[in-house]
């Protein structure tokens, strides 16, 4: 200790060349602590996910059962790809007109709408302009409903037409509807 009061600068010298080895293994281990957190947090986060790619692995037959079951289903609500686009809008097109003249409806106009692709299917649109009774409507409305592959009405405008009276007679009430209706066609 008596050396230490004597060389008191040498001493500080001394002790800050063997703090400065601690300071540096200190604040390598603490980085290599911090390192092993955020791998561990990593971890924590893979935990979950694995757990559920164990348990689809454990499904993994009924998962293929129930798709092959709602592919069996697809394939009766949607066009299939093999069928060309404009065949199946030509189609589609002579087929509603002739549901909405059945059901005493008068089609004015129909037009085949640009066909839209997303996603697994494409896109194929009709609109119509027709004019009947509300009775007919319903009628059309129900067929359409019926329809296979399925037929989804996308925009349905109705309004009354001006009717004249005839000598005091109650007449039947004339509509203009304007329906814009989709199917589906499998793009793959």
């Amino acid at each position: 200790m008596n050396w230490v009061r004597i060389n008191r600068r040498s001493a500080w010298i001394i002790g800050l060349t063997l703090l400065v080895p601690l300071i540096l293994y200190l604040h390598a281990l603490f980085g290599l602590w911090g390192i092993r957190q955020a791998y561990q947090a990593q971890i924590d986060d893979l935990q979950p996910r694995i757990a559920r790619l164990r348990g689809l692995q454990a499904y993994e037959g009924e998962l293929a059962a129930a798709v092959g079951a709602v592919d069996s289903k697809v394939v009766d609500l949607v066009y299939p790809a093999s069928a060309d686009r404009a065949t199946v809008a030509t189609t589609l097109q002579k087929d509603v007109r002739q549901i909405l003249v059945e059901a005493g409806l008068t089609v004015s106009n129909s037009q085949i709408l640009a066909v839209r692709e997303e996603d697994a299917f494409d896109y194929i649109g009709l609109k119509l302009t027709a004019t009947g009774d509300i009775a007919a409507l319903d009628a059309a409305l129900s067929a359409i409903a019926g329809y296979l592959p399925v037929l989804l009405v996308e925009e349905l405008d109705i309004w009354p037409q001006r009717t004249g009276s005839r000598g005091g007679e109650a007449q039947q009430q004339e509509l203009s509807v304007s329906l814009q209706l989709l199917s589906l066609r499998a793009s793959q």
